[in-house]
């Protein structure tokens, strides 16, 4: 048990580093930014396209508030405004599609993921869902009540105070990765050697097979529902480098995962917003299950028609 637990920290230890180096610097570059004419400018770029969504010019400040840095940054823009509820359930059903991009699609290079595969599901499903949203709700017309709204944190008045905020985010950043990656590598490597692993695997094969991936894919997806699509992809990262997980399964994973991950956490910071989320955790899963099938459908049909010519 030792030995496992020691192997468990190395790979925790290792598998943080690895996505520490991406995590720092794009959170410092991205806190940054938040002070300069940079998001300001994005913001006022799509502000005249928000009536496409059914949403106002303002609505634009907590998508792109949210894309670039997390749901909890664009929750605190949304509160900072006055919406109707449909207004931020449509805010709130595009960010959960399309949010902390700059992180979480570099991670997913890091698992081996191409990018755009990435940003075109993450950024085509939020686009589509606030089109669909719009279109085919006609109530909501009431305002929005807003509760918990938390205190405003005091804003930095100098490029050196702006600097530390962002090591401070940058470091937190790393910190709780780290706080939650070393721990779940310790967990997975005890579940691999007394066999609980594959227990598991096996309860969940029908599941996987459903979705058109193999049953080594499953301990990566249980992960990224639970715990998000960063954190998650510290079991994957090990995943395709221990368990032979194929380049397929893992894109057709992440395509699941940037569908519909942290479903606990992510569902239940939108009850402050006063909009109902029930609806908004069944689109998310109901889309994810039905674009990951749908692609690995696409995807084995090649496999399929080689095989079929060999013969």
């Amino acid at each position: 048990m030792k030995q496992t637990v020691i192997k468990g920290l190395q790979t925790g230890c290792l598998t943080t580093w690895k996505l520490g180096k991406v995590i720092f610097p794009i959170t410092l570059l991205v806190t940054i930014l938040q002070f300069t004419p940079v998001l300001p400018w994005i913001i006022g770029l799509i502000s005249p396209i928000m009536g496409i969504f059914g949403l106002s010019g303002d609505a634009a400040i907590p998508l792109v508030i949210g894309n670039a840095l997390n749901l909890y940054a664009g929750i605190g823009a949304i509160l900072s405004l006055d919406l109707t509820v449909k207004e931020v359930f449509i805010l709130a059903m595009m960010l959960s599609f399309s949010h902390n991009l700059f992180v979480e699609s570099t991670v997913a290079v890091k698992v081996g993921v191409k990018i755009w595969v990435v940003l075109a599901v993450r950024l085509g499903l939020a686009m589509m869902a606030g089109i669909a949203i719009n279109l085919l709700w006609q109530g909501g017309g009431e305002m929005a009540q807003y509760g918990m709204i938390p205190e405003a944190a005091a804003q930095p008045d100098t490029w050196g105070a702006i600097v530390l905020l962002g090591l401070q985010k940058a470091v937190f950043g790393v910190l709780q990765l780290a706080m939650i990656v070393i721990p779940l590598m310790v967990m997975i490597q005890i579940a691999k050697d007394l066999k609980w692993l594959d227990a598991f695997s096996n309860a969940v094969a029908p599941a996987t097979r459903f979705l058109g991936m193999k049953e080594n894919t499953s301990m990566t997806l249980a992960s990224g529902l639970l715990i998000g699509l960063a954190m998650g992809s510290a079991v994957m990262i090990q995943a395709v480098e221990e368990d032979g997980v194929s380049k397929r399964d893992v894109t057709l994973a992440f395509i699941f995962l940037v569908a519909c991950h942290a479903v606990i956490e992510d569902t239940l910071i939108f009850i402050p917003l006063g909009i109902p989320v029930w609806p908004l955790l069944l689109i998310r899963v109901t889309t994810a299950v039905v674009l990951t099938i749908a692609v690995a459908r696409l995807w084995g049909r090649p496999e399929q028609e080689r095989r079929k010519e060999a013969v």
